[in-house]
């Protein structure tokens, strides 16, 4: 089973691709990233491994480098809630940017792209007038959840972010967070809280006010399920009615080219990296 691999299985697989492929390898987390990433890699230069867990990615690319000499794998992470508690990576390791895959997508001209296609643009201007660029709205709307998750682990509260619907405490014409109402419903997929509401809202204020950047707090499932509302809701044309989150990831994956690819700390860092190391990651056009 997926579930059962160990960093060891993941390392193994690299070596056993390495008897008949012998440029660079890149172990991602999962199925996802590879599909994104599987669109800027050199095919013809290197290949890339699903490791299936964030750990065994680490893990892997340790084992393979340190007890196995191989000097050309690396491995790319999201970001997840690393950067909110000050921790870094080093290569032959990497970060995405931001938070996530649909962060880093969503922070370049990806979004523009999606919006040209799924936005009625009259709506979109309107709306925008009022409120401000889709992305500005879209992060202070997501990053309130971002820092309850933060904060929860943090704190070893132990909250559930699983199932939340984002519905109910999303308005669905300005698109603003409601955090009352966003603490209520995470809640409500809780057990053992073993905290008070009001604490839990003075603690996401206290973040927000040294949060230097409101994306690294994002999480993307956030940030995409906002959108979808948007879209939905408020500034859509016909054809984003009822679009789901999921087809939302989707659509930024496509619309996410190697133009913005290019633009990322995580190009430029692996570029950097694989020059320095005499091989070849990324296409180049």
């Amino acid at each position: 089973m997926i579930n059962d691999l160990t960093s060891s299985d993941i390392a193994n697989s690299v070596s056993m691709l390495r008897s008949s492929h012998k440029g660079p390898i890149v172990v991602v987390e999962g199925v996802t990233d590879s599909r994104l990433y599987s669109k800027f890699i050199d095919k013809d230069e290197a290949k890339m491994v699903i490791a299936y867990s964030k750990d065994n990615v680490k893990r892997s690319v340790a084992e393979v480098w340190e007890k196995r000499n191989d000097r050309k794998v690396i491995g790319i992470l999201d970001a997840d809630l690393d950067r909110l508690f000050g921790k870094r990576i080093t290569p032959p390791v990497f970060f995405s940017d931001k938070r996530d895959l649909e962060t880093m997508m969503l922070s370049t001209g990806a979004l523009d792209d999606v919006l040209a296609e799924y936005a009625d643009q009259e709506l979109l201007e309107s709306f925008e007038e009022k409120y401000g660029k889709v992305s500005d709205v879209v992060a202070r709307s997501s990053y309130p959840i971002g820092l309850l998750m933060y904060i929860s682990v943090k704190e070893n509260i132990g909250l559930c972010f699983k199932d939340i619907n984002h519905s109910m405490f999303i308005n669905r014409k300005t698109l603003a967070i409601d955090i009352r109402r966003m603490i209520d419903e995470v809640f409500s997929q809780s057990i053992n809280k073993g905290i008070g509401k009001k604490n839990l809202a003075d603690m996401i204020a206290d973040e927000e006010e040294v949060l230097a950047d409101p994306w690294i707090a994002v999480r993307g499932h956030d940030a995409v399920a906002v959108l979808a509302i948007g879209l939905s809701e408020t500034f859509g044309s016909y054809n984003s009615k009822g679009m789901k989150s999921g087809q939302m990831s989707g659509a930024l994956r496509l619309a996410f080219g190697l133009d913005y690819f290019r633009e990322t700390d995580l190009y430029k860092d692996t570029v950097a990296w694989s020059e320095k190391n005499n091989f070849i990651l990324w296409v180049t056009q």
